[in-house]
């Protein structure tokens, strides 16, 4: 592929975390979610976007649960690595410097997703990348705050925050390759999401309209909301 051929989209889903928050025994991503492992519907939902041209796959170097818990026909169009590192950050740069071993040029995109995320739909994925492709620096799905914030200390309320102006962001975040690797290079590894390393270079990523559904699977009720809107869909 030549360097005047247009950048292409791919896709990665750290996916090395215990998740112990949510008390599964298990790492959160292989929880069931009707009938099958969290992180299928999660993958499902990518292998669904035809521009996405392949998703890699970042496991914890001792992951042994993953082939017998996904099916083969999730991952056939993409890539597993056991590469995880310590932190979320770490755990993407490690999957960022694999893809590029996988031919995937600096000047491509890279949709970074939560395996969490799992109930993410196409039009989600695809208005994301309608609205970036053409961004100098890229974006993230998110929602504006919708509740009063309070400033906690010592388990009471300490001050109302103003919310307007405010976004909670959600994935996938969309990203340059190269801009991204330099950016979390440049961050360190406590960064909770892949815009703030963005932010941090002095970059302002886009923030593209997301859904309430999109929620990260991070306690036991966010598993049964989860099911309960699958069984909605």
């Amino acid at each position: 592929m030549s360097q005047a051929d247009p950048p292409r989209c791919f896709a990665l889903v750290p996916c090395a975390g215990v998740g112990s928050r949510l008390g599964a025994g298990l790492p959160k991503q292989y929880a069931p979610l009707a009938g099958r492992a969290l992180v299928c519907h999660t993958l499902a939902a990518l292998h669904a976007v035809p521009r996405i041209a392949a998703t890699l796959v970042v496991l914890a170097p001792d992951d042994e649960a993953f082939e017998s818990q996904v099916p083969p026909a999730l991952h056939d169009r993409g890539w597993v690595d056991r590469c995880g590192g310590a932190t979320r950050a770490a755990t993407v740069a490690n999957g960022l410097t694999t893809l590029r071993t996988r031919g995937v040029r600096d000047d491509d995109w890279v949709l970074v997703h939560d395996a969490a995320r799992c109930l993410l739909r196409r039009g989600w994925v695809d208005r994301l990348i309608d609205e970036c492709l053409a961004d100098e620096v890229g974006g993230l799905l998110a929602l504006p705050v919708a509740d009063t914030l309070k400033r906690e200390q010592a388990g009471r309320s300490l001050r109302t925050v103003d919310r307007r102006g405010l976004w909670a962001a959600q994935t996938p975040q969309m990203f340059r390759l190269g801009t991204l690797l330099r950016a979390l290079a440049a961050a360190g590894p406590e960064v909770t999401d892949e815009a703030s390393a963005v932010e941090a270079i002095g970059l302002r990523p886009r923030l593209v309209a997301g859904d309430a559904r999109n929620l990260k699977i991070t306690w036991p009720e966010d598993l049964a909301l989860a099911e309960r809107l699958l069984e909605m869909a």
